[in-house]
């Protein structure tokens, strides 16, 4: 299919290419990051200050002389659930994201265009592809909610599966947190998707943004990761401690917010900020490169 008249959103590759393209670089993602991943949910639910002695414990919840192999292995809770998740959200997340740049182009492109310009109309539907993929990311929150009270609270889920707790629990409790899950995702994938696409059209002048080389979608990528997860940051810190709270804690989104700024002051919505994005921010990068570059690659292949 011939691209369209931006130019900058390039040819729409297959399904199948954008599936096995996104799915790579989640099964990647997972295998190197996890442990980052543990980390840095670890980091943002601890309310108390750290300190080289509580480290330790926030981190690795261990003793200070557990051995260094399970003091590793302990970054490695709820893989399955990882697994299950990370995969399918990077392949919702970066091979959706194409398909509603398509829908966007298609039913919007000229309006987009006309009222923005060719350039930045062409960048903002990049963003809103983006957004809204964010927000539909929305019906995996159960895995994501399983995953992260394994990291963070493995105690409210022991020893029951993923049928079990929906029958002790209820389906509404694995969704906890969904509509600050949506407003956290939006302005992120806004932001992630927006700003690759700001590199691209600016710094490296691309006409074609699916030509980009692996070294430009590294950069592109880092631009879009660091802009997405500070704009992300306060509503993470806020869903994450929704999610990792046990599962008949009635404690909303609203009351988190009151007693962070009364009790930790507004600094606190940025908790982790600078770890996450030393840590988590690579982790991004690295499967938002891979998700760019193999797309293209798998299209050109499967034809």
């Amino acid at each position: 299919m011939s691209p369209p008249a931006d130019g900058r959103m390039g040819k729409r590759e297959s399904g199948a290419a954008r599936i096995l393209g996104s799915g790579a670089s989640g099964v990647a993602e997972l295998m190197v990051f996890h442990p980052v991943d543990t980390v840095a949910k670890r980091l943002m639910s601890n309310k108390a200050s750290l300190s080289t002695t509580s480290l330790n414990t926030v981190l690795f919840r261990s003793a200070a002389t557990a051995p260094i192999h399970q003091k590793f292995l302990s970054l490695f809770p709820g893989l399955g659930y990882a697994a299950g998740y990370k995969i399918a959200q990077r392949v919702y997340k970066f091979g959706g994201q194409p398909w509603f740049r398509d829908v966007i182009d298609s039913n919007g492109g000229d309006w987009f265009r006309s009222t923005f310009g060719k350039k930045t109309g062409g960048m903002l539907m990049h963003a809103t592809a983006g957004s809204l993929t964010g927000i539909g990311e929305v019906v995996l929150l159960p895995l994501d909610v399983l995953k992260i009270k394994m990291q963070t609270n493995p105690d409210a889920i022991r020893g029951r599966g993923l049928l079990k707790l929906v029958t002790d629990e209820g389906i509404g409790a694995l969704y906890r947190g969904w509509g600050w899950t949506m407003a956290r995702n939006a302005p992120g994938s806004f932001a992630l998707f927006g700003g690759s696409a700001v590199a691209k059209e600016y710094i490296f002048k691309l006409s074609d943004y699916s030509q980009a080389t692996w070294g430009q979608n590294f950069v592109a990528s880092i631009a879009g990761a660091v802009a997405s997860i500070t704009v992300a940051a306060p509503l993470d810190v806020v869903k994450t401690r929704i999610q990792n709270a046990n599962f008949n804690s009635q404690v909303g989104g609203v009351t988190i917010i009151r007693d962070m700024i009364r009790q930790e002051g507004v600094g606190s919505f940025f908790k982790g900020l600078t770890p996450k994005i030393l840590v988590v921010g690579p982790k991004l990068v690295f499967s938002y490169t891979l998700a760019q570059t193999l797309i293209p690659l798998f299209g050109k292949y499967g034809k």
